[in-house]
């Protein structure tokens, strides 16, 4: 997997600067329906809902999933980019969410018919449908795991450990036996997270090469599996474990890995090597998911696969209304070829807003689209639903 990593210094300045400052019966509902037809009606069909009778969620993650922890930190690096517009437009404010609007977890809960999960952190958050104490720019690995390897997270100490202790806070306060709460989320559905591709993002940024990331890979998957085994001692039963993106085709690293070099490049135009290390590293995951299934047989522990999710999106792109001459282009941004410049990214003066976000695939060169994020759901939940032990699937 030979990739050039001469332009790092880029991808650590983009990473720092983003993270800154309906009704219907279960047997109408037909899992052979496509994902497009989940996606575009997940709020009137409400599968995980109506199938699942899901009535809490909680999250952990990263800013894939993060709907205002990271602006709510006391951090002199929290809050600044992804707190003020264009973010969070289709909200009319910004939330701390890093997408122009709603995000998987957003979907999800739609799908479960239960308000959008509050972040952890907000002072009056609604929690009795669930919560998510997911931080933007959060790595699977503690800060000083991280530190020992000469890996630095310029964003948040937030890790998944931080994390989990949270989720471990507010069972404590809210059901005080394991028998309670095991009890109380006995019909929940957890997602831990995705967690782990700020790992890699900030040891590309430290200069690691690709086989040093492929070292890293059983660490994370170690810290994951461990945070996975704490719900279910808690008395997690549904639980969404999701990989990696095909980060080869995100156009932050489309624009640090630029060649000329046609060979460097899938049949997507995505790069080639970031590809291959990112299944690398989902196969390792998915690995240790099977393993902890043969642990807990009676507990729905789901891989949750957001590399094909999101090249359902490119291959399906002109049926699901995007525009096929900008899937890799922030619609935020500015710069050719991929309107990302690591000097002006989204909520930058100089960076512009495209007309139509919903026809983008990525929002500001590093996350996805609010219309990118509901496809991504409905892909998921058609291949997940079938897979977390409910009595209408």
């Amino acid at each position: 997997m030979a990739v050039s990593l001469s332009n790092i210094p880029f991808i650590s300045l983009v990473f720092f600067l983003i993270l800154l400052p309906h009704p219907s019966n279960s047997r109408n509902l037909r899992l052979h329906d496509s994902p497009k037809f989940f996606a575009d009606n997940i709020g009137i069909i409400r599968p995980l809902e109506k199938i699942c009778h899901v009535n809490k969620i909680y999250q952990l993650g990263d800013s894939i999933s993060d709907t205002g922890n990271l602006i709510r930190e006391n951090s002199p690096h929290s809050g600044f980019l992804i707190s003020r517009f264009p973010y969070g437009e289709t909200f009319g404010v910004p939330t701390g969410r890093c997408s122009n609007g709603l995000l998987m977890i957003d979907y999800f809960a739609l799908a479960s018919g239960l308000p959008y999960l509050d972040p952890s952190e907000k002072e009056d958050g609604k929690f009795a449908t669930g919560v998510n104490f997911a931080v933007a720019g959060s790595t699977a690995l503690s800060n000083e795991a991280l530190k020992a390897m000469n890996i630095t997270n310029p964003s948040t100490n937030s890790s998944l450990n931080v994390q989990v202790e949270w989720m471990t806070s507010h069972f404590n306060s809210v059901c005080h036996t394991k028998e309670a709460c095991h009890k109380m989320l006995k019909k929940s559905l957890f997602l831990v997270g995705e967690i782990g591709g700020n790992d890699f993002n900030y040891a590309f940024a430290g200069g690691k090469t690709i086989d040093g990331l492929m070292n890293l890979v059983p660490d994370v998957v170690r810290s994951i599996r461990a945070a996975v085994i704490r719900a279910i001692n808690f008395g997690a039963t549904r639980i969404i474990v999701p990989g990696n993106f095909p980060i080869g085709c995100i156009p932050v690293y489309l624009s640090n890995f630029h060649t000329n070099d046609t060979a460097a490049y899938d049949e997507n135009h995505c790069v080639r090597g970031l590809n291959d290390f990112a299944q690398f590293y989902n196969k390792a995951l998915q690995e240790s998911i099977v393993k902890l299934k043969k642990l807990y047989p009676h507990i729905a522990i789901v891989y949750g696969d957001y590399y094909n999710a999101y090249l359902s999106l490119l291959s399906n792109a002109r049926k699901l209304g995007f525009d096929v001459n900008s899937l890799q282009k922030a619609c935020c941004g500015v710069g050719e070829p991929y309107n990302f410049n690591a000097g002006k990214i989204c909520g930058t003066p100089e960076a512009k807003v495209c007309p139509n976000p919903d026809k983008y695939l990525s929002w500001d060169g590093i996350h996805s689209t609010q219309q990118a994020y509901k496809y991504m759901a409905g892909y998921l939940l058609h291949s997940i639903i079938p897979q977390l032990h409910c009595h209408g699937a």
